[in-house]
């Protein structure tokens, strides 16, 4: 459990009371189960409401949700996400039918929605909620994601510090912060999540 503070960035930093019992639920495998033919995805890009937007939009996906994962912490608020002491992110579980889209097809939705060059920080957020991941359910989910990392780095020439884990446990967010973009955001003026649309992507609303 330390180990995860650390990679985390917390460092010396004060630990947070972690229940043995919670985190062990928290560190446990997604138990949830995609609809039949579809498979599941798991990405952690920055504010996952700009995140969720970019997949809604992606022909062959089927359902997107956001939440967070890979914490110490079972059925976590995002008050408590928020604190940065729980080691959750801020994640987008994306459902799809892989006869109409490849997982390397969401890997380039990925890529181009964020910067995975910076540690715990997304522009102006900053926080362990924001890293970059990639969390895979499958072994070839695996294979092909460490192979687009090798890839990126060549393109970008900058050490990239995406995390690449087994998908967790998957809490899901609140339900004002589903589709939150495209509802309407803090403004109330809502954004397309037509499939295929490429509208610029307004992350706050």
């Amino acid at each position: 459990m330390n180990n995860l503070f650390n990679r985390l960035g917390f460092g010396s930093r004060p630990q947070a009371q972690v229940d043995p019992s919670s985190a062990a639920i928290a560190q446990g495998p997604d138990d949830d189960v995609p609809s039949p033919g579809q498979q599941f995805a798991q990405f952690g890009a920055g504010c996952f409401w700009g995140v969720e937007l970019a997949y809604q939009r992606v022909p062959g996906v089927t359902m997107t949700e956001v939440g967070y994962s890979h914490g110490l912490m079972h059925n976590p608020s995002y008050e408590d996400v928020c604190t940065g002491t729980t080691g959750h992110n801020e994640v987008v579980r994306v459902q799809y039918d892989p006869k109409e889209c490849s997982f390397e097809t969401l890997l380039d939705v990925f890529w181009n929605r964020h910067d995975p060059t910076t540690l715990n920080r997304q522009g102006g957020d900053v926080g362990t909620q924001y890293r970059s991941g990639i969390y895979y359910y499958t072994d070839e989910q695996e294979r092909l994601a460490r192979e687009a990392v090798e890839k990126q780095q060549k393109i970008l020439n900058k050490k990239i510090v995406t995390e690449i884990l087994p998908a967790t446990k998957f809490y899901r967010a609140e339900n004002y912060h589903q589709q939150y973009l495209a509802k309407g955001g803090r403004m109330g003026l809502r954004q397309s999540a037509e499939k295929g649309c490429k509208d610029p992507i307004r992350c706050y609303g």
